[in-house]
């Protein structure tokens, strides 16, 4: 079996899959990664399959060695990668040799990396799903954070070329798109137009949970308190502060503050990998526009993913 070792880690390393589906009516939100489609492609650069686990990572990475040779790749944003103190790019793959230290530094222009492996990371699935969920202990590494000294399983992995995927994925700009609601009523019109017409910055207060916007406050002419209801990943939820907080991977399953509106599906990854102190902008679609854009983002990213180009040798083999 290879084991994967880890030597240091940074402040937020868990191992993430697609998450948990089917048990919100039990009170377990789904976990799973903050950017799925840069979780996506680095799966794919390592030769593994969409349901595989990685190492989901904010800010840096950490040390790493492994006990049989594995193919790896980190995708997200720009980041530091060495093998032994030597360069390695993102958005590739690469070969990873037993007693070579693969260190990945710091993330820039973007907040959560992805580190894969061949074969994936083999943890013991936890409700049918080895995303770690740390605020209930679930799933991972005994639930929480990895650290130094921890040892991870890796999978079987299957023969694979090395890859690069030559298209940045975070290419989209220009507002989050947003479909208003359900609770877009408790906040009258010029509220609704403040919300969509004013800018507001990613606040340093967040995590995977959630992460909180500064900016015009958005009070709510009926009051700031609903009876419980469901949220979805991108609930854009207000308290009596007026502060909006964004809900993440995770959420809670029930909350009872109203939302204002929700991010689109296709455009939540976006605002995930949004630096802390950057402006953004909102912008109303509906919800079937917002189905449209998520099928093409989807067809968008199959297509990236079958276009990727193979490498020549790897020199860290040498």
């Amino acid at each position: 079996m290879t084991v994967l070792l880890i030597g240091q880690a940074g402040p937020m390393v868990t191992v993430q899959d697609r998450g948990r589906s089917g048990l919100l009516h039990a009170g377990v939100s789904g976990s799973g990664p903050m950017d799925g489609p840069s979780m996506d492609i680095a799966n794919a650069l390592a030769g593994n399959g969409p349901d595989c686990a990685v190492l989901e990572f904010a800010g840096s990475g950490g040390v790493f060695e492994v006990t049989e040779p594995v193919r790896f790749a980190v995708a997200g944003g720009a980041v530091d990668i060495r093998i032994d103190g030597v360069a390695a790019f993102p958005w590739e793959s690469h070969h990873l040799l037993p007693g070579r230290k693969l260190t990945i530094g710091a993330m820039r222009d973007a907040v959560w990396g992805y580190l894969a492996f061949s074969g994936g990371i083999d943890t013991p699935p936890v409700l049918g799903s080895r995303a770690t969920h740390l605020r209930s202990g679930l799933g991972g590494l005994e639930g929480r954070r990895l650290a130094a000294n921890d040892r991870l399983p890796l999978g079987i992995a299957k023969a694979a070329p090395l890859l690069a995927f030559r298209r940045f994925w975070q290419q989209v700009r220009g507002p989050i798109r947003v479909v208003p609601g359900p609770q877009d009523d408790y906040f009258d019109r010029s509220v609704w137009r403040t919300f969509l017409d004013e800018p507001f910055i990613v606040s340093p207060s967040r995590d995977r949970m959630a992460q909180i916007l500064d900016g015009p406050l958005l009070p709510a002419a009926r009051g700031h308190d609903i009876v419980s209801d469901g949220t979805l990943a991108g609930s854009i939820q207000v308290p009596a502060s007026g502060r909006p907080i964004v809900l993440m991977a995770e959420r809670q399953t029930t909350g009872g503050y109203p939302k204002i509106a929700t991010v689109a599906s296709v455009d939540l990854p976006r605002l995930a990998q949004t630096p802390s102190g950057r402006r953004v902008r909102f912008a109303a679609v509906s919800q079937e526009e917002a189905e449209d854009l998520l099928i093409d983002g989807r067809r968008a990213l199959a297509d990236a993913i079958a276009g990727m180009t193979e490498k020549p040798p790897d020199a860290t083999l040498s």
